[in-house]
C-alpha cells in the first residue's frame, strides 16, 4: 500500500474514533442551562421532556468500545502500513505460485511468526494428518491403499467426500453431477477413462483440452457439414446431404476421435456417438466447439493435497459411477 492510501486510512479511522468520543464526552456534559431533573419546556402527545442524563451502563459502554478499539489497533495490523505490535498476518500477500506459498508458510512456521493462515495449516497437519494418512495407506504406513479398496470403507468415503466439497464442487457441482463446460463425475462417460488410476492421474496432474479449431482449416460450409456428420452419429435428425459431406471431412477429426468417432481416453478425445455433451448439445453449441475449439483445464492437484488425500478424493469420485460395486 502507498503512503498516500496509508495515510488516508490512519486518518479516517482515528478521525471517526475521535470524533465518536467528542460527541459522547458532548453529550455527558450538562448544556442545557437546566438543573437535572427538571422539564426542559418541551411536551408532545402529552409526555414532558426533563433534563436526564445518558444512562451510567450505556455511557461505559460505550467508553469500553473507545479502550477496546484503541488496544486492538495498537496490536494488530489495520491502520494503514502499521503492523501491529503482535505483528500478526493472515496470510503472506507478497506470493505469486503455490511455491512461493508453501516456502513462505514452512519459512513462518520456521520463524514462529504469527501469521494466521500457516497456523492454521500447521494445526490442521497435526490434527488431521496422520487420520488422513491411517484411512490411505496400509496398516503400516509404507504404501497407498488401492482406491477400490478404499472405495469400500464407509469412513474413507465419507472423508473424500469432505475434500470433494472443499476442492472440487466449485466446478463439478456439490452433487459431482457437473455443468456447461465440467464433466459430469456420476455416470460412464469419462474423457481420460474412469479406472482407478486414470481419476488418480486427473486429480494429482490435471487434464488440459486439446480441441483445436477447425474454422480456417474447414471454412463456414465445412464445419456445418461436420457438424451435421458429428450429431448424426449420436442418432439426431441432420441434412442428409450435409452428413454424407461431413463424413468424408471427418477425417480431420479420426485422428483424436476415431474413424467410428467412440473418442480416445488417451488424449481425452471424448465419444460422439452417447448423446453426452460436455459443452451442450445444441447445434449452435457443438458448432462453436468445431470452429473455435475447446481447452478446458483441470488443475492439478497434487501439490495442493498430497498423494494422500488425492488417494481418498480417487476413491469418492471412482465410487460415483460405481456404487453397485461397493454394495
Amino acid at each position: 500500500m502507498t503512503t498516500f492510501w496509508s495515510l488516508w486510512i490512519i486518518v479516517i479511522t482515528v478521525g471517526t474514533l475521535l470524533g465518536c468520543a467528542a460527541v459522547l464526552v458532548w453529550c455527558l456534559r450538562d448544556k442545557m442551562g437546566v438543573e437535572e431533573g427538571e422539564d426542559m419546556g418541551h411536551e408532545y402527545d402529552g409526555i414532558r421532556e426533563l433534563n436526564n442524563p445518558l444512562p451510567k451502563w450505556w455511557s461505559y459502554l460505550f467508553v469500553s468500545t473507545f479502550i477496546f478499539a484503541a488496544i486492538y489497533l495498537a496490536l494488530y495490523p489495520g491502520l494503514g502500513n502499521y503492523k501491529g505490535l503482535l505483528g500478526w498476518q493472515s496470510s503472506d500477500q507478497t506470493v505469486t505460485s503455490i511455491e512461493e506459498s508453501r516456502a513462505s508458510i514452512a519459512q513462518a512456521q520456521q520463524d514462529k511468526r504469527l501469521i494466521q493462515y500457516a497456523k492454521e495449516l500447521d494445526d490442521a497437519e497435526q490434527y488431521f494428518g496422520e487420520a488422513f494418512k491411517r484411512l490411505a495407506t496400509t496398516d503400516d504406513g509404507s504404501s497407498l491403499r488401492p482406491v477400490k479398496e478404499i472405495a469400500g470403507d464407509e469412513e474413507a468415503l465419507k472423508v473424500g467426500q469432505r475434500l470433494f466439497l472443499q476442492n472440487c464442487s466449485q466446478c463439478h457441482g456439490s452433487d459431482a453431477r457437473g455443468q456447461k463446460g465440467f464433466p459430469n463425475l456420476t455416470d460412464q462417460a469419462w474423457l481420460y477413462g474412469g479406472e482407478p488410476e486414470a481419476i488418480v492421474t486427473s486429480i494429482m496432474q490435471g487434464r488440459v483440452g486439446q480441441m483445436a479449431a477447425w474454422k480456417e482449416v474447414l471454412g463456414d460450409d465445412g464445419v456445418d457439414e461436420v457438424v451435421s456428420y458429428v450429431l448424426s452419429l449420436s442418432g439426431r435428425k441432420v441434412n442428409v446431404r450435409e452428413a454424407a459431406a461431413g463424413k468424408k471431412r471427418f477425417v480431420v477429426c479420426a485422428a483424436c476421435h476415431g474413424t467410428d468417432g467412440k473418442g480416445n481416453p488417451a488424449l481425452g478425445a471424448p465419444d460422439l456417438t452417447d448423446n453426452i455433451w460436455l459443452y451442450g448439445d445444441s447445434r449452435a453449441d457443438v458448432t462453436e466447439t468445431v470452429m473455435n475449439g475447446r481447452q478446458g483445464v483441470m488443475p492439478a492437484w497434487k501439490d495442493i493435497l498430497g498423494e494422500e488425500k488425492v488417494q481418498l478424493l480417487a476413491a469418492y469420485v471412482w465410487s460415483l459411477s460405481n456404487s453397485e460395486n461397493n454394495k
